[in-house]
């Protein structure tokens, strides 16, 4: 593909006339990308992940051991004013949807695109597979990736000599800290690419000095909780690291791509040679693969970069929408966007029925739509297990769980089932405490039954999980056990219990 030359740069401190907004499409696809992401909420269940988060916001706090406040508020939010439903657990990931899908427009008007740019913009980010599976369920990665684009929209505004911007960008950033503190690597990547290739000017002027102050103070309650909790993320960080590391190291290069998808990919190129070629900008194109380096060097996610493909993608919009003149290239573009939207559709929403999920390509690609399946099937397995138990053996009985989504999916159907209070040393529920001295029966479910045999005078197999649809996920054919009589006191059989991941 010939790459047509980027619009003349503008010069520090001007303000060259932008295309005008795209209001009306950018809009229709934003609100269609609501509406489809709305419909689609209540098939499957939900993910684990929601479950735990819906659990922490029930204690609200200014952080947890695992993740910052901003995820399990918002769960606690949409629990009070929608109603404790899936369905309201994702209304909130949706309207987030839908405003990236504006960001993404403006970010390519930003870098020149003009209306047709805008709205390929629009329709090529609402139809990835990484926006829809951040739309259809709460998760961290979705509430991260508008705070991502408003720092990249509001970068590329600083950098081309608006140092306004930088107060907006350290704004953005120090809310950022609130989700996830991935934001750093936005930053420090940044700041590496400007040392490296410039435009180094940006560093007399003294607003950048001041955003990032003001990142600092809008994230100092969060920075506070770390440095007085131990610095919990930087364990997680270790944790994920050994468990993950390996597989997410392997799955990098894949998942660059299939993330947006294999169209945008060659967008994303596009972008990343536009941006090298306004000097003012080629910090933004050194700035993804110095993230990339500092991911696989800690072992991270592949998607901790995906705010940084999203801004190469936008930057792709204009110049190859130009390259669309002719009939015949407008229609190879419009064509590829359209088959990679069908397949994120089926990739990334519940379309296959339950039944049929397992055996298919989405059952293995897709974590989040394996584990949304079959959480109140697992309750009742648990409920059949507990009502089993004699009066006043339930009056003595708590649940433990290996892992915080079972506790979170107990804890949503406690009322239901009537089951007793659930612990688990997983993560930040651990520091919720031992059950009380009292307990004399734990109903278990775990994928280690040894080690509470080792724990209790006895421990008795009585139900397996079974998700009604056969498909492998994480609890499928669990044993659920009864165990009596823990050999030592709860205080001190809770530090062997504790694990991260």
């Amino acid at each position: 593909m010939s790459i047509p030359s980027p619009a003349v740069p503008r010069a520090p401190g001007t303000t060259a006339p932008a295309a005008p907004f795209a209001g009306w499409p950018v809009g229709a696809v934003a609100l269609a990308t609501l509406a489809v992401l709305l419909v689609a909420s209540p098939r499957y269940g939900y993910h684990r992940d929601e479950l735990y988060f819906r659990m922490l916001g029930e204690q609200p706090a200014l952080g947890y051991f695992d993740t910052p406040p901003l995820t399990p508020l918002i769960a606690r939010v949409s629990v009070a004013v929608f109603g404790d439903t899936v369905v309201a657990l994702r209304v909130v990931p949706a309207l987030i949807a839908a405003l990236v899908v504006v960001l993404v427009a403006l970010l390519a008007r930003e870098l020149g695109g003009d209306r047709r740019a805008q709205i390929v913009a629009a329709a090529g980010i609402a139809t990835t597979t990484l926006l829809l599976l951040g739309g259809h369920s709460l998760l961290t990665l979705g509430v991260d990736l508008p705070l991502w684009v408003a720092a990249a929209l509001f970068a590329v505004r600083a950098l081309r000599g608006d140092g306004r911007w930088w107060l907006a960008l350290g704004a953005v950033a120090g809310v950022a800290t609130y989700n996830r503190q991935l934001i750093v690597l936005f930053l420090v990547s940044l700041g590496v690419g400007v040392l490296a290739a410039g435009p180094r000017d940006v560093l007399r002027d003294r607003r950048l000095w001041l955003g990032a102050l003001l990142a600092l103070v809008v994230a100092a309650p969060n920075l506070v909780y770390q440095a007085t909790h131990d610095w919990p993320q930087l364990v997680m960080a270790g944790a994920l690291e050994a468990d993950e590391g390996a597989d997410n190291r392997l799955a990098f290069v894949p998942l660059q791509i299939l993330l947006l998808g294999p169209p945008q990919a060659v967008l994303q190129v596009v972008g990343a040679v536009r941006l090298w070629r306004e000097p003012r900008l080629r910090c933004l194109a050194l700035a993804y693969p110095l993230a990339c380096a500092l991911t696989l060097y800690s072992g991270g996610r592949p998607d901790y970069v995906a705010g940084l493909l999203v801004l190469l993608f936008a930057a792709g919009c204009g110049p190859v929408t130009r390259w669309m003149s002719g009939t015949g290239r407008r229609a190879l573009v419009v064509g590829a966007l359209a088959v990679n939207a069908v397949v994120s559709i089926i990739l990334a929403l519940p379309v296959i029925p339950p039944s049929a999920l397992e055996g298919t390509p989405v059952a293995g690609i897709n974590e989040v739509a394996r584990e949304s399946i079959g959480w109140p099937e697992f309750a009742a397995r648990v409920a059949a297990v507990v009502g089993g138990l004699t009066p006043q053996e339930r009056a003595r009985t708590v649940l433990l769980t290996d892992n915080y989504g079972e506790a979170g999916a107990l804890d949503r159907y406690a009322g239901e089932y009537g089951l007793p209070e659930v612990h688990s040393g997983h993560n930040e529920l651990y520091w919720r405490g031992p059950p009380s001295p009292s307990a004399r029966i734990a109903v278990v479910v775990t994928d280690s039954p040894g080690g509470y045999a080792r724990a209790f005078t006895s421990c008795e197999e009585r139900g397996r999980i079974d998700n009604g649809v056969g498909l492998s996920n994480e609890e499928q054919n669990l044993p659920v056990l009864v165990c009596r009589d823990p050999l030592r006191p709860w205080s001190q059989l809770w530090p062997e219990m504790r694990h991260h991941s």
